[in-house]
């Protein structure tokens, strides 16, 4: 067995940066008093990484569906739970399918994992249609404007607005938060104006406090165990309010009506009744500290 201990990695702080590229109808011809201020990259400090392409490919599994997605030469994968947010460039929620033209927004800060091709969880996904339709994803200031000062937002009385959760918030709630902002048109300005049809604020400061928690966990306590990255198995599942229970051999963890088992050397694992395979083994790699693939986590856990 390949293992070597990796030293705890500074953890930076992505605060601005973030790169957008509006997703329009093919039909969109905004007029001269209505033209969308182009989006410059300029700067690898960002909030987003952002992926772009055709999905070719769709594989469910029980919790999550993997898309295939390519863009030229590029293939990524997307992981896509309940929980990742699906739109078409007019703000109504769809399914991904096969077909679909899509940008994905995943949060720079999550963990990666090291395989090829890349596969990202996404935060945000925006299907691209033939109706009229611009959308932003980006952190905006106390202002309303966005990074780089390329956008601002004048909220309007039917301008809906909303939480990840699909709650109704207010527009005091928009301010230093990640947005998604939908809008039609925009005016020549500096920054360019828009009264959004609907934005989401996606920061939840409570799920982000445990993200965050996770994410650190995640990538200052973990081994490297035959090209497999193996995280301690109680600190994170207690960190997502799981119970952990010893064994001698390794740990019941559950929550609910779910309830993984797991031993120590074997690559099954029992989920509720039924088995399912690991990468790797799980391991007593620290004293009294379990280490179990990161897939496990991010696949079962979260």
């Amino acid at each position: 067995m390949n293992m070597k201990k990796f030293a705890p990695a500074a953890m930076t702080a992505l605060l601005f940066g973030s790169v957008v590229i509006p997703v329009a109808s093919a039909k969109e011809n905004p007029t001269e008093t209505e033209q969308q201020v182009p989006q410059i990259q300029i700067d690898p400090v960002h909030i987003f990484n952002t992926t772009y392409g055709t999905v070719e490919k769709v594989n469910s599994s029980e919790k999550i569906t993997y898309f295939t997605v390519k863009d030229g030469d590029q293939t990524n994968i997307l992981e896509i739970t309940k929980n990742t947010l699906v739109f078409d460039n007019t703000g109504k929620k769809v399914d991904l399918k096969e077909g679909d033209k899509i940008v994905a927004y995943t949060f720079a800060n999550k963990p990666q994992k090291l395989i090829y091709p890349p596969q990202f969880g996404p935060d945000v996904v925006i299907v691209e249609t033939k109706e009229a339709g611009f959308v932003e994803v980006d952190y905006f200031f106390e202002n309303l404007t966005n990074t780089y000062d390329m956008l601002k937002l004048i909220i309007g009385e039917n301008t809906e607005l909303l939480n990840t959760k699909g709650e109704k918030v207010a527009a005091k709630d928009l301010t230093e938060k990640n947005l998604v902002v939908f809008y039609t048109a925009s005016t020549k300005s500096i920054p360019a104006q828009t009264t959004p049809s609907k934005v989401i604020v996606l920061d939840d400061e409570s799920e982000n406090t445990v993200d965050a928690e996770i994410a650190k966990i995640i990538a200052t306590d973990y081994y490297e165990v035959d090209g497999t990255k193996m995280v301690p198995l109680r600190l994170i599942a207690e960190k997502l309010g799981y119970t952990v229970e010893s064994t001698g051999k390794g740990a019941i963890v559950s929550k609910g009506n779910l309830s993984y088992t797991i031993t120590r050397g074997e690559k099954m694992f029992g989920y509720n009744k039924a088995l399912r395979p690991l990468h790797a083994a799980p391991a007593l790699l620290e004293g009294n500290k379990t280490y179990v693939p990161v897939e496990f986590v991010e696949e079962y856990l979260k």
